[in-house]
């Protein structure tokens, strides 16, 4: 088992560094397979440290990355544990990279939105790997650097690889691009005390592309008081037009256990219409099936209804009769975004049923009109119009939600794979 006791020997980083410019991914041995493996429990025991001190090395050697990752989860530590995480998964499924395939997707489209580039995966292996020298300490001898540095090359080929595809599609896309494209906000449009709906239209004027209902795009603003941009991502809540894209954007409060978030108040309190942003081409692979004729339970809490929006108007608009049912969860009446479409898609569409939680419930809040149930989500209350044969279920919320509600279907016999699920809460506030 390793210790603290190690130390890496002088400057692995010259090979690594120039490894970026391979055109097939690196093959590791068995033997580095098996080196790798022998750290999990050291990364177990101070992978956040190693990737707390990653994060500071990356950013204070190289300032321009600071536009691309989130300062307000540097500044709480969701990103270190987030990355200290992924970096044990990875080293416990070193023999079995397969099994990394769905998270690789999840980033992948992440960094895609983001315009991650290929030469960056040098500069973020040489920082982790000084980080785990620097870290641990002692025993690290030259074979265990040379296999965390190959285990790190193959997985940035696996992520490079993905993302040029990526890239290549959303090139090829009518009216799509990639990197940065400059957006005007056209109107702000109050979805509820905390969420406004942002019409975004290209600045030059050309047409949007098309995207699947569930997808997301990234908005970066520069931030004068950090001197840097700031980018976030936000589902798309409508269906494509080709002339604009509709986010929906909840204000982030400061709590005791974070502060309150930066791009939102700013996109909510300090940006007029008229004011230019950037945008993404949209990503995201947690998608509605389109081709699908069977039932549809779209699941969501809090701002987490905005790509269930975007799935369900695409839903009716195809004209099919597919059944749907709306399960949305809220604190109360006055937080609850976009009610009155969702009453009007209900009512003008019989094939779609739907159950409204209220946390809370005032004086004003109609219950059968405004919400159907207080309390939190009960999934059996809903006497089984939530189970429909064949269904596909469609998650979206904080992970605490996403969690409870996985493991109520799950409990009452749905399959896993019938279960899809997006994060949506503060690593997109």
């Amino acid at each position: 088992m390793l210790t603290r006791r190690l130390v890496f020997h002088a400057r692995p980083w010259v090979a690594l560094g120039r490894a970026y410019h391979a055109t097939s991914p690196s093959k590791l041995t068995a033997q580095q397979m098996q080196l790798v493996k022998a750290t999990i429990p050291a990364l177990e025991s101070h992978g956040v440290a190693i990737t707390t001190l990653f994060y500071e090395r990356l950013l204070e050697k190289h300032p321009e990355l600071r536009n691309i990752f989130n300062t307000a989860h540097q500044a709480t530590g969701e990103q270190p544990a987030a990355l200290a995480h992924a970096v044990w998964a990875y080293a416990t499924n070193i023999e079995n990279p397969e099994a990394l395939k769905t998270a690789i997707s999840r980033i992948g489209h992440k960094h895609a939105s983001l315009g991650v580039t290929a030469e960056q995966y040098g500069v973020v292996g040489q920082e982790l790997l000084a980080a785990i020298k620097e870290v641990l300490g002692e025993a690290v001898d030259k074979p265990l650097v040379e296999a965390w540095a190959a285990a790190y090359q193959q997985l940035a080929d696996y992520f490079i690889s993905f993302e040029s595809e990526l890239y290549r599609q959303a090139l090829e896309t009518p009216g799509g691009w990639r990197g940065w494209r400059k957006f005007f906000i056209a109107r702000k449009q109050q979805e509820s005390e905390e969420i406004i709906s942002f019409y975004l239209v290209p600045l030059d004027g050309e047409l949007l592309p098309t995207y699947q209902p569930g997808q997301f795009v990234s908005v970066r603003c520069f931030v004068p008081e950090l001197g840097v941009y700031q980018p976030r991502q936000y589902s798309l809540s409508d269906v494509p037009n080709r002339k604009h894209f509709q986010i929906s954007v909840k204000k982030e409060f400061a709590s005791s256990a974070k502060p309150a978030g930066r791009i939102s108040n700013v996109l909510h309190d300090a940006l007029p219409d008229g004011f230019e942003v950037d945008v993404s081409m949209p990503f995201g692979d947690f998608v509605l099936d389109t081709n699908a004729t069977t039932p549809a339970v779209l699941i969501s809490g809090g701002v987490g209804l905005t790509p269930m929006m975007a799935m369900l108007k695409t839903i009716v608009s195809l004209g099919k009769q597919r059944r749907v049912v709306f399960v949305h969860a809220v604190r109360n009446g006055r937080v609850h975004a976009m009610k009155d479409t969702l009453a009007h898609i209900v009512a003008e569409n019989p094939q779609v049923g739907r159950a409204v939680f209220y946390e809370e419930v005032s004086a004003q809040d109609r219950q059968g009109v405004d919400y159907d149930f207080q309390g939190r989500v009960d999934l059996s209350k809903l006497d089984g119009r939530a189970l429909l044969p064949h269904a596909d279920y469609y998650i979206c919320g904080p992970a605490p939600f996403m969690n409870a509600q996985s493991q109520s279907l799950q409990g009452m016999g749905v399959l896993p794979d019938r279960i899809h699920m997006e994060v949506f809460g503060s690593p997109r506030g």
